[in-house]
């Protein structure tokens, strides 16, 4: 009788705390809550999008929104979040169905673990 073991996906998240603490910086601890609280909005809004044009196969929608989703994580220091974001993004280009399923499981959990990742560490929760 074969056996079958779940495997837990679990990948640590990667944010650049010097482009936040740059930002912090920069505007001001005020103004940098509310800029990245922004983008966190923005980013949580196209995280959605990507998804549902996903799910929709809608892949033209799909690469669009992963390359917004790509230059607003990469803005506030979500490095892990725009490397997926691109990843996904080409996978659409190519109409790879296979690499887009997988990609876009792993979009899924690491956005969701980015966006409390930075608002944990910005103290906008």
């Amino acid at each position: 009788m074969a056996q079958i073991t779940a495997l837990a996906v679990s990948e640590p998240v990667r944010v650049d705390s010097r482009r936040v603490g740059d930002i912090v910086t920069e505007l001001g601890e005020t103004a940098a809550q509310n800029v990245i609280g922004l983008a966190l909005e923005q980013l949580a809004g196209a995280l959605t999008a990507a998804d549902r044009a996903i799910r929709d196969a809608d892949l033209p929608e799909a690469g669009r929104q992963c390359d917004l989703l790509a230059r607003l994580a990469w803005q506030i220091g979500l490095l892990s979040l725009a490397g997926v974001a691109m990843d996904l993004g080409a996978c659409t280009e190519r109409r790879d169905p296979v690499a887009v399923g997988a990609i876009h499981a792993r979009l899924m959990r690491v956005g969701n673990r980015s966006l409390t990742a930075i608002w944990d560490r910005t103290g906008l929760g």
